[in-house]
Parts: structure tokens; sequence; C-alpha cells
């Protein structure tokens, strides 16, 4: 069965219609001069501008966080390394005490063993 002949006509005039319409929406949409227009601009400039102002704020305080968390462990390191001085001299002290003690053990002995070899001599 074939299509009625003003079917074509119709959809021509509802696509014309539509057109038209569009055609009149985009003229009644205010100009770039309007207020109503030069507001909506000037609050997304607002908005803009403070969302740049807290990105930059959060870097900064992300940079500060960064030379505070490099300032405590340069800090923590100066801290183990004296601890680390600390430990070697009381080592090395240590031993040394040890190695005294140990002379001193030794020297005592020999001074026995002298003194009862000197002793059965005479």
């Amino acid at each position: 069965m074939a299509a009625p002949k003003n079917d074509l006509h119709e959809r021509l005039n509802a696509a014309a219609a539509a057109k038209k319409a569009m055609l009149e929406k985009f003229r009644a949409q205010p100009s770039h001069d309007d207020p109503a227009v030069l507001e909506r601009l000037a609050a997304r400039k607002e908005v803009a501008e403070a969302r740049e102002a807290r990105a930059a704020q959060r870097k900064a305080d992300r940079e500060a966080e960064i030379a505070r968390q490099a300032a405590e462990a340069k800090r923590l390191a100066e801290e183990a390394a004296e601890r680390k001085a600390t430990e070697e001299a009381e080592y090395a002290s240590r031993a040394l005490a040890e190695e005294a003690e140990r002379k001193a053990a030794r020297d005592a002995r020999y001074a026995a063993r002298k003194a009862r070899k000197n002793g059965k001599k005479k």
C-alpha cells in the first residue's frame, strides 16, 4: 500500500516549523551586553578565580608539607648520626677499659708467677 501524498507535505511543513521555532528561540536569547548575561559571566569568573585560589593554596600546602617532612627527615638523620657516634664512642671507651682490665689481670698473673718462681729459688 502506497503512502498518502500529503504525508510528504506534512513532514516538510513540520521540518520548516521546527527550523522556524529554533530560529525564534535563538533570536530570543539575550545579547552579550545584556546585564543578566554580564552578571552570569562575572559570577563564573569569580567562581573560576576562587577555584584557582584554592588550587594555589593546596599546592602551597603540599609544598610546605614536603618541606616539613624533609626537615623532619633531616632532623631524624642527624639524631641517628649523633646517637651512632655516641654509641661508637661508648663502645670504644668500654673496649679500652676492658682491655686495660685484661692487661691488669695479665700483669697481676705474671707478677704472681714471678713471685712464686722467686720464692722457690730462694
